[in-house]
């Protein structure tokens, strides 16, 4: 596959430094050298994530978890630009581009980070999620344009679906369990995650992921053409 002189999108989404990068480098490639992306169907995430965030405009930081600082949540769902990312100290051509889940306006003069989920995964802890939130954090703090903020947190809001509630023919909801979890700042790390995601973009075309569901699926539809 040959490589365009310059890539259909040169601004990095924070979800892909989690999902992506460790799914199959080959698909990351292709979406950002040529914006082609394997369609997905995730009918009610929308919905529930939506009813998440809704559902914590303007609450007390401590009340959704004692060891937040005092504060409140002030924006939400808001996209976050940063400066063009720097590698050993040369600026490349690549930018964070996001949009994120909840931000708090603390008492202190920073701000928190919230990321909501919806979801029973194992993989829901903070190590994973992690190059994501610094990214959105890294964007806040280093913008590409307006005043830079301080963050003093980021973590992670989730809801698991347990239970159905209620008796009635026409009115029932979803339980969940609640629980924050805290994220640690991890800046080194987040660096070294950038500067691995765009060693990637910036190759030629790697090999297809081992366990890429997408990649088996094209190779082979490819084959049944030869036979």
């Amino acid at each position: 596959m040959k490589k365009p002189l310059k890539p259909a999108r040169e601004n990095i989404s924070p979800s892909d430094l989690t999902f992506a990068l460790s799914t199959c480098k080959r698909c990351l490639w292709i979406k950002y050298w040529y914006k082609v992306i394997m369609p997905g169907a995730f009918p009610l995430v929308g919905t529930f994530a939506s009813m998440q965030e809704e559902h914590f405009h303007n609450a007390d930081m401590p009340t959704i978890d004692p060891s937040l600082r005092p504060g409140k949540i002030t924006k939400w769902g808001e996209w976050v630009k940063s400066k063009p990312l720097m590698i050993n100290g040369l600026e490349t051509r690549w930018r964070i581009l996001g949009k994120y889940d909840l931000v708090s306006t603390n008492d202190d003069g920073t701000i928190g980070l919230i990321d909501c989920k919806v979801s029973d995964s194992a993989r829901d802890n903070g190590a994973f999620y992690s190059p994501q939130l610094e990214a959105y954090a890294y964007s806040l703090e280093n913008p590409a344009a307006g005043k830079a903020q301080s963050v003093a947190s980021i973590g992670l809001l989730v809801w698991n679906p347990v239970s159905a509630i209620g008796d009635s023919q026409d009115s029932y909801a979803f339980g969940v369990h609640q629980k924050y979890l805290p994220v640690a700042r991890d800046e080194a790390n987040f660096l070294a995650t950038i500067e691995s995601f765009i060693a990637v973009l910036e190759s030629d075309l790697p090999d297809a992921g081992a366990e890429c569901s997408t990649c088996s699926y094209v190779i082979s539809r490819n084959a049944l053409d030869d036979l």
